[in-house]
C-alpha cells in the first residue's frame, strides 16, 4: 500500500509538497507553520503540537512525548525508549488515530531545546525521520514540523540509513567458519 496515491490530483495536498524532501522540515515563522497545521488539520490530520522550548532537560521532552502520545507505563523515558515507543506508535499501538489521514508532531520553539540539548535535539529528529520511514512502509504517515526562532538554525542530515548486511550473512551472526 503506497502512502499517496499516485493516480490521485495531489497538486492540493500540502503534505506531498511539504514532506516529498524530508520527514522532518523547518519552519522559522510561526504563522507559515500555523496556516500549515491549518491545512493538514482540514485534510483530517492528526497534529501533535509541543512546545520544546519549555524543555529545560531531556527529561522534559521525554515526559511530554510520553503524555502527547500516550505511551505505556513502562516507557524508559530515553532515546533508545522513544525509538522503541515510535516502532508502537507508526503501527497504531497507541498514540496515534489509524483514522486520521497521518500523524504530525510538531515541535514549536526548537532551538531553545536545541541550544540546552544539541545532540538529544538531533537524535530525536533523526529517531522521528527513520521511524516515519518505517512507518511509510506500512502505508502510514508521520511527519515531523519543526519550528525555529532562529533562521540560522541548522542540523545534521536524519533519516539515514546505513547499508547493512542481509540476515542470512550479518557478521556478527554467521559462525567464523561460515563467513565469506
Amino acid at each position: 500500500m503506497s502512502t499517496f496515491d499516485r493516480h490521485a490530483e495531489l497538486s492540493g495536498d500540502a503534505a506531498l509538497r511539504l514532506v516529498a524532501p524530508s520527514f522532518v522540515r523547518l519552519f522559522w515563522r510561526t504563522s507559515v507553520l500555523d496556516t500549515v497545521v491549518a491545512t493538514l488539520r482540514e485534510q483530517g490530520y492528526q497534529v501533535v503540537r509541543l512546545d520544546a522550548s519549555t524543555w529545560q532537560s531531556e527529561a522534559d521532552l521525554h515526559r511530554d512525548l510520553a503524555a502527547a502520545l500516550h505511551f505505556p507505563g513502562y516507557y524508559g523515558h530515553n532515546l533508545n525508549a522513544l525509538n522503541d515507543c515510535l516502532s508502537d506508535v507508526i503501527t497504531y499501538d497507541y498514540g496515534t488515530n489509524p483514522n486520521a489521514t497521518a500523524l504530525v508532531l510538531v515541535f514549536t520553539g526548537y532551538d531553545t531545546f536545541s541550544r540546552r540539548c544539541p545532540r538529544t535535539a538531533q537524535v530525536v529528529l533523526d529517531i522521528i525521520a527513520g521511524q516515519a520511514r518505517a512507518a511509510a512502509l506500512f502505508g502510514h504517515r508521520v511527519y515531523c514540523l519543526v519550528q525555529s526562532n532562529d533562521p540560522a538554525i541548522r542540523f545534521e542530515p536524519v533519516g539515514a540509513t546505513p547499508v547493512t548486511w542481509n540476515d542470512a550473512e550479518w557478521l556478527d551472526s554467521t559462525p567464523q567458519q561460515d563467513r565469506p
